[in-house]
């Protein structure tokens, strides 16, 4: 096993997340939108911050191959809930942005990072989403 990493939560979406090994903890808080105060974190917050951080990283692996110097690249992931036949589920939105590049290859670059994104591997044929470049 390459890395692994442990979280508890107490009291759900209005309570306390933390790492287990101490590094982190933080308060949850239902969203305005849910009914809840919206102080706090939430869920889809933390899955949008680990998504764009790890598909810039795959930018940033791939992009000499891509004839691109990635270290200005800006990575946003849009995420979106809404409700379904089940219960909720997602959508997302990633759009890669690398001021001066060549949009095609900009574009063969975003569509190879989300090929190897753990993430984006993780939720794919599961999370509809949407590449852009800009």
């Amino acid at each position: 096993m390459a890395y692994s990493v442990s979280a508890t939560t107490k009291g759900g979406r209005n309570g306390r997340a933390i790492l287990d090994n101490g590094g982190l903890g933080l308060a949850m808080g239902l969203q305005k939108e849910f009914g809840g105060t919206g102080e706090g974190h939430n869920p889809e917050q933390l899955f949008a911050l680990g998504w764009s951080a790890c598909f810039c990283s795959a930018v940033l692996l791939l992009s000499k191959k891509h004839g691109l110097d990635g270290q200005d690249a800006r990575v946003t992931v849009n995420l979106n809930m809404d409700k379904d036949d089940v219960s909720f589920g997602f959508k997302a939105d990633i759009k890669l942005v690398l001021p001066g590049a060549d949009k095609a290859k900009l574009q063969a670059l975003i569509e190879d990072a989300h090929k190897i994104c753990p993430y984006s591997r993780a939720t794919r044929n599961n999370v509809p989403v949407t590449l852009t470049v800009g």
